[in-house]
This record gives C-alpha cells, structure tokens and sequence, in this order.
C-alpha cells in the first residue's frame, strides 16, 4: 500500500467533509502541519470541531482557520497567543471545550487506547467539571472526561520511512503521537522519507500503523512564535 501523497492537498482528497471532529498536532507553532492545514483552509470546509493544545496564533496555524470561520468549535488547553479566538469567543462565534493540558493528552491517548473514559481529579470543583459524572475513591473525588475519538488526523514528524514509521524531532514530538494514534484516518507532514530499514528500530517514535498517509514538506516555515532577544552586552 502506497502511503506517499505528491502534495497536501491529495493527501485531504476524500478525507474531509463539513462538520468534521479534527485533531492536530502540535504546542504553539512547535511541531504543527504547516502544508496540511493550509491545504485544509484551502479546501473550504466548515463547522469543524477541532482539538489542538492551542489555536495556532494570528494568521498562522490554526489561526488561519479562525480566520475563514471554518472552525465553529475548538477542543483546547491554551488560547492565549490569539486575538481572535479571543474576539470570536467573547462574542459568541465560537464554542470552547476548555481542557486542562494533561487531561487533552489523556483523553487522546485513551482515545487511541480503545478506553472510553476515565476519571482524573484535574477540574474538581472548576467549571471544567461542571455537567460531568464525579465520583469518590479513596476519600477523593474525581471527574470522568470521555476519550476523544477525531474522524481526522493531522500531525508533524521531522522523518517518516515509506512504510508510516516516524521519528519526531525533540520537543517538536509534543502532542503529535496522541493525536495520530487517536484519530480513525492520520496524515502525517514530513521533512523527509527514507525507505524502510533506514531508521533504526530504537529512532521509531510512533510505528506506521498508525499512518495512512504521508506527504512531504521539506521546507517549512517554522515561525517563531514569541522571539525573545537582548542587546549585545547586555
């Protein structure tokens, strides 16, 4: 089976559709899908849930898709870094399921796992709780949050063989595992491809069964998403 697509946009054909629940990797700008997510603006779809740690920022990442209204609801740990999440969420546009960072892992890792939900004591007492079943063990309360289950997956490795085996490249690793394993159908970006053998077994982060399709990127923009300097001397 041929995973290798010529461009992010072959790589969405027959994969997308209006009102699709999305998952995309990345922290900040670090380890996003650059190509796929333009590919998927590109593609005008509309009323997606997506699940990401953050919004991208501004103009770029997910930003982008803010900025389209193609995105009605997000799944999310952090949207600081975006003024306009923020506008659209102050005025009502947009729908925020608002998740603690590790609880967002969690119930993507559960979600790929095959564990329907699970109980934590992150949000006790918050409005991350509110409407969700608690229960006691130990003297403790926890709340139950579901796993997430996203019909698309949309990911960053540094490296993929032509088999869909991945090797990510440091902290650009982040969400993008979780999110692959989670998803019903993943599209991974990639800066390389080698063919099999040529990464060793101990280099393989996330193994090609997780993969269906795979597309190459080899020159990204990775913008900076807060750039921090000081003056000679200093």
């Amino acid at each position: 089976m041929n995973k290798i697509f010529s461009s992010a946009a072959d790589a969405l054909k027959g994969a997308v559709h209006d009102g699709q629940l999305i998952a995309v990797g990345g922290f900040g700008l670090c380890g996003i899908p650059e190509a796929l997510i333009d590919a998927l603006r590109n593609t005008g779809v509309k009323n997606l849930t997506a699940i990401s740690n953050n919004a991208g920022v501004d103009g770029f990442g997910l930003g982008k898709l803010l900025e389209t209204r193609q995105i009605k609801k997000m799944i999310s740990s952090y949207v600081g870094e975006n003024k306009e999440f923020e506008r659209q969420y102050l005025a009502g546009e947009l729908e925020l399921e608002f998740t603690p960072q590790g609880t967002l892992a969690e119930r993507l890792r559960a979600g790929g796992a095959g564990i329907p939900a699970f109980f934590t004591k992150t949000g006790v007492g918050t409005l991350v709780a509110e409407g969700k079943e608690t229960r006691e063990f130990d003297g403790e309360t926890y709340v139950m949050e579901r796993s997430l289950l996203p019909e698309l997956a949309l990911i960053k490795a540094d490296v993929a063989d032509t088999a869909g085996n991945l090797r990510f490249r440091y902290t650009a690793r982040n969400f993008n595992p979780a999110v692959a394993m989670a998803g019903k159908l993943c599209i991974v970006e990639v800066e390389k491809i080698v063919p099999v053998g040529q990464l060793h077994p101990d280099d393989v982060h996330l193994p090609g069964i997780y993969v269906h399709r795979i597309v190459l990127n080899a020159t990204p923009e990775k913008r900076i998403e807060k750039r921090t300097v000081t003056t000679q001397g200093a």
